[in-house]
C-alpha cells in the first residue's frame, strides 16, 4: 500500500487537490484558444477520456477573451497558462478562470505582481508555480547549473514572492525532460515544502518514448507517495495523455477501473492472441469504470492458473479456448466465441 505524503489541500473550481484528495489527471489543449469551436471540441474529447483538469494557453488578449465562452460549456476546471504579461493574468481572473499557471518572477515589477496577487485573493484562485530545467533563473543557474538544487531553488523563489504578499493558494511543479533529474527534483522539493505537487516529465517526446519516460518518472514518484496531480506530456493527441495517466494510476492501485492483463504470446499459442487482445480492449471500453481485472491468455499454461486472480478471463487452445471466472473454468468455446462469451459473462454479473 502506497502511503502518500500529506500536503496542503487547495480548491480548484469544484474539486480539491492535495491532502486526502484523489490524484487528479490533467492535460492541455493543443488548439489556439481563441478558436473556441475547436478548443471546445478537444476539451469534450478529453472529458470523455477521463481528463479532470484542462489547461489552455493564453498568449494574447484574444485568447483571454475566449475564456468565458469556453468555461461556460465544459464540466471540468479550466487553467490559464500565463507567461510574461500581467495583464493577461488579470484578464483571465476577471473571466472567472479556475486556476492560473504563472511564475510571478517573469511578469514584471513588484507593482504588477501585486496587482495580480490582489486579483487572485479577490477570487481565491490557485496558482501553479512551474519551473523546468530550461527555465531556471539566471542567478541560480550560475550558482547550481542545471540541477535539482537549481530547479527547486528557482521554484521556491517564485513561491516566496507570493508568500511575501500573504498568498499561499499554491501548487508547484519542477519538471525536466531528463527522467532522473525530474525524480531528483521532486524528491528534493517534497522534502522542502508541503504545498501540493503537480507531476510530469516535460517534453517527454512521442507517444511511444513519452509514455515510457512519463511512466518511469511519474510512476516512481507516485510509488514513493509524492504527487497530487499529474500530466503526461506527449507530442500526440492529448487524449492519449489521459489514457497513459489512467494506466499509471491503475498500475499503482491509486485508481480503480478495469484492468486488462494479457500474456506476451509464445510458440505454444494457437490463437491470434494479439488480434484478440486488441478486440477485447475495444469491446471492454464500456466497462472501463468497473473495478475488475480481465485476463486474455494465449494457452492453458498461462490460462486459469496464472490468471486465477483475475475476475474474468479467456485462455486459448487449438481452435478453441476456455472462459473462466475467478480461476474457475466456466465453459469451453470455439476461438471466435471467446470474446462474445467473455462479454456475456461480465454483463450477466453487472445487471
Amino acid at each position: 500500500m502506497i502511503k502518500r505524503k500529506q500536503t496542503r489541500k487547495i480548491k480548484l473550481g469544484s474539486m480539491f487537490i492535495g491532502g486526502d484528495s484523489p490524484i487528479s489527471i490533467q492535460s492541455m489543449c493543443t488548439t489556439k484558444t481563441y478558436d473556441t469551436i475547436n478548443t471546445l471540441k478537444q476539451i469534450k474529447k478529453l472529458e470523455q477520456a477521463g481528463c479532470e483538469i484542462v489547461r489552455i494557453a493564453i498568449p494574447d488578449m484574444e485568447s483571454a477573451e475566449a475564456i468565458k465562452s469556453i468555461k461556460s460549456r465544459i464540466n471540468i476546471p479550466l487553467i490559464a497558462d500565463i507567461h510574461f504579461d500581467y495583464r493577461l493574468a488579470i484578464a483571465a481572473i476577471d473571466a472567472d478562470i479556475d486556476g492560473i499557471r504563472l511564475n510571478p518572477g517573469n511578469i514584471g515589477s513588484e507593482e504588477k505582481i501585486k496587482l495580480v496577487i490582489d486579483k487572485l485573493k479577490e477570487k481565491n484562485i490557485p496558482v501553479r508555480i512551474g519551473v523546468n530545467s530550461g527555465s531556471i533563473a539566471k542567478h541560480i543557474l550560475s550558482k547550481y547549473g542545471v540541477s535539482a538544487q537549481g530547479i527547486v531553488e528557482s521554484a521556491l523563489e517564485h513561491v516566496k514572492i507570493l508568500e511575501k504578499h500573504n498568498y499561499d493558494n499554491i501548487k508547484i511543479s519542477v519538471k525536466a525532460s531528463s527522467v532522473p533529474l525530474t525524480i531528483e527534483s521532486y524528491r528534493l522539493l517534497s522534502q522542502k515544502t508541503d504545498y501540493p505537487l503537480h507531476l510530469g516529465v516535460t517534453e517527454s517526446g512521442t507517444d511511444f518514448a513519452g509514455t515510457i519516460k512519463s511512466s518511469i518518472g511519474i510512476g516512481t514518484l507516485l510509488a514513493e507517495g509524492i504527487g497530487d496531480t499529474i500530466r503526461v506530456s506527449l507530442t500526440a493527441d492529448p487524449v492519449n495523455e489521459i489514457v497513459v495517466a489512467k494506466q499509471i494510476l491503475k498500475s499503482l492501485n491509486l485508481r480503480k477501473g478495469l484492468e486488462l492483463i494479457s500474456c506476451p504470446t509464445c510458440g505454444r499459442t494457437n490463437i491470434p492472441l494479439i488480434d484478440i487482445v486488441n478486440e477485447a480492449q475495444k469491446q471492454l471500453e464500456p466497462f472501463a469504470n468497473l473495478d475488475i481485472t480481465v485476463a486474455v491468455m494465449g494457452c492453458e499454461v498461462n490460462g486459469p492458473g496464472e490468471a486465477r486472480e483475475a475476475d474474468y478471463g479467456i485462455a486459448g487452445g487449438k481452435n478453441e479456448g476456455l472462459v473462466f471466472k475467478k480461476g474457475e473454468i466456466i465453459k469451453k468455446v470455439p476461438t471466435d466465441m471467446l470474446i462474445p462469451e467473455l462479454l456475456k459473462l461480465i454483463k450477466a454479473d453487472i445487471k
